[in-house]
């Protein structure tokens, strides 16, 4: 008997995915929390946020009363919380970078300035939440946690304050200009700082409470850099100063503050210990912002990814009625479809939507990963402290036996569960790569993509009433792409981190998936994905090895020309 082929029709999509397919998409269907948490965030952002950019808030660079209600609304909503630990005022358990990547897209679907608004809060205490002693963790932490039902207080507001002014502005993170020395040391007590900093373009200064700053020693009994706290009733100047005349992310408080003030050294973030008469800072001000940056910044890609995503359906609205009003039959192709009977439009926006989708997934694997990375990192440094053993070049040399026992791990193809420190080198090397390339692509490819959103709505693009505030959007995706480190800066970083064996030998395991993927599922573009990968591992394998004409090596930090277009290339193979 023979039994006749059955063709099945193919399914397409009738919309674009729902909350039910997105929970799948990026790993939390399971996380109840966090799903409550999206719809708790998404009203505040559709509800308040939505109405003062369409009453024309971003119209103003003053922190005006309107935007300072949104404080409370995040108060109420949770997102103010969402930070701290349970024991602190917060309700989620554990890390939380996928829930602020998430908090950081909702807002962002509508306003960026909204999410950076949010998200600087976080920032303010990172430094401490990172490196901070655990008193310094308690008490501002539990400061900072939306008041309780029969609590009678305000929650302190934070701000993080590292960019200077003109000429170290936006530029070089190393450069401070910001000083401390010590006012008064008497015998048995403790010091007392004099520390003085001016910033630019400090988020959150408006109405901050307390700042995290990043100074450098002017005195021969302090050594190095560091992070201190800087509270506003502190003696001395805290002056929040003008607001900065930005074009974009209005909806957040943005000056340019100075601050002179006398502090004790307790202040300083992570703590400090006396050597020969000079305080030494466990942690100087570089080893922390990477600690913190290196999170952030990823969230600071899926803001780019939301608005990109939030563009698709504002484009098929406009282009499936352009034509409607006129002397166009109902129901005719023209009617229904509009501009979208073009191929170059549909093909477009596919683009926009398949930037947005690949973006996100990034954002989101990275953030996950680094939820991944943070209680082993804890455990690692419990370790290493027990050995005397607490950051900085010490650390980086501790590790390398780690490292190469992880190489081990990987080339054994051992399948049992790897020691706590393998485990840690081996997420470590991922999270380096990801982090970097995340913030590279969504914002940076992300901005191009978003002008094409833009100009698919014609001159409607550019106008304030654009349904989807895209021309706004596309405005702030310029501030995305430099804040926290512009683009050069990630492709340095990647320079160094993507050379790394320990992530190399696990990017030839990834090939060699997609291969498997390939013969499982032809048709699916994993073995196009898996050439580019060996093609573009074949090419940095290369120019590792090859010299110009001089008999200079090709790959170094100074040839920028070799390196970024390298690093480039690897953020559109980990998108896809």
């Amino acid at each position: 008997m023979t039994l006749a082929a059955i063709e099945h029709p193919t399914e397409y999509l009738h919309a674009l995915p729902g909350d039910d397919v997105r929970q799948i998409l990026w790993r939390f269907s399971t996380r109840y929390d966090l799903q409550m948490l999206v719809q708790s965030v998404r009203a505040v952002a559709r509800g308040p946020v939505a109405r003062l950019v369409a009453q024309g808030a971003r119209n103003t660079h003053e922190w005006t009363p309107d935007k300072n209600a949104l404080l409370q609304a995040f108060d109420e909503s949770g997102i103010t919380g969402v930070f701290m630990d349970p024991g602190q005022g917060g309700f989620i358990e554990g890390p939380k970078n996928l829930a602020l990547a998430l908090v950081a897209f909702e807002l962002a679907w509508v306003d960026a300035g909204s999410a950076t608004g949010s998200l600087a809060g976080c920032l303010a205490l990172s430094p401490i939440h990172e490196r901070g002693t655990q008193e310094q963790r308690d008490y501002y932490m539990s400061r900072c946690a939306p008041a309780q039902p029969g609590e009678d207080r305000q929650p302190w507001r934070g701000a993080f304050c590292l960019t200077e002014p003109i000429p170290y502005v936006g530029v070089e993170t190393g450069m401070l200009g910001g000083k401390m020395k010590i006012a008064e040391w008497n015998e048995g007590h403790e010091p007392i700082l004099q520390v003085e900093k001016r910033g630019r373009f400090i988020t959150n200064m408006g109405f901050a409470n307390f700042v995290t700053a990043a100074v450098d020693s002017d005195d021969p009994r302090i050594k190095g850099t560091c992070m201190v706290i800087l509270e506003e009733t502190d003696p001395g100047t805290f002056d929040r100063g003008i607001p900065t005349r930005k074009l974009v992310h209005q909806l957040s408080s943005t000056r340019d503050p100075i601050f002179s003030l006398r502090v004790p050294a307790s202040r300083i973030i992570g703590g400090y210990s006396v050597k020969d008469g000079q305080i030494v800072p466990r942690y100087s001000h570089g080893e922390i912002i990477e600690a913190v940056f290196r999170r952030t910044r990823v969230t600071v890609g899926i803001m780019t990814s939301a608005k990109l995503l939030s563009a698709v359906e504002p484009v098929i609205r406009y282009h499936r009625s352009r034509f409607r009003g006129g002397a166009i039959t109902p129901g005719s192709p023209r009617y229904e479809l509009g501009i979208q009977l073009k191929q170059d439009a549909v093909h477009r926006l596919v683009d926009i939507w398949a930037t947005g989708e690949a973006s996100a997934a990034l954002g989101f694997a990275a953030a996950r990963t680094f939820d991944q990375l943070d209680p082993l990192e804890i455990q690692r440094n419990e370790i290493f402290a027990a050995r005397g053993i607490t950051g900085g070049t010490a650390l980086y040399k501790a590790m390398r036996p780690v490292q190469k026992e992880a190489l081990e791990y990987l080339r054994s193809g051992a399948g049992s569960q790897p020691a706590l420190l393998v485990q840690f080198a081996l997420l470590d090397s991922v999270a380096n790569v990801l982090c970097p390339a995340t913030k590279l692509w969504n914002t940076g490819h992300g901005a191009s993509m978003m002008r094409e959103a833009v100009s698919l709505m014609g001159g409607y693009g550019i106008t304030e009433d654009c349904p989807g505030f895209l021309g706004q959007k596309w405005m702030d995706c310029q501030l995305e792409a430099t804040y926290e480190g512009p683009e050069v800066v990630q492709r340095r970083q990647l320079s160094v981190t993507m050379t790394d064996e320990l992530f190399l030998t696990q990017f030839r395991q990834w090939i060699r998936e997609m291969r498997l993927i390939a013969n499982d599922r032809p048709g699916t573009g994993a073995c196009a994905l898996a050439s580019a990968m060996e093609l573009w591992l074949w090419s940095l394998q290369h120019l590792l090895k090859a010299t110009d004409a001089d008999g200079a090596k090709l790959y170094q930090t100074a040839r920028q020309g070799v390196t970024f277009p390298l690093a480039d290339a690897l953020c559109w193979l980990l998108s896809a």
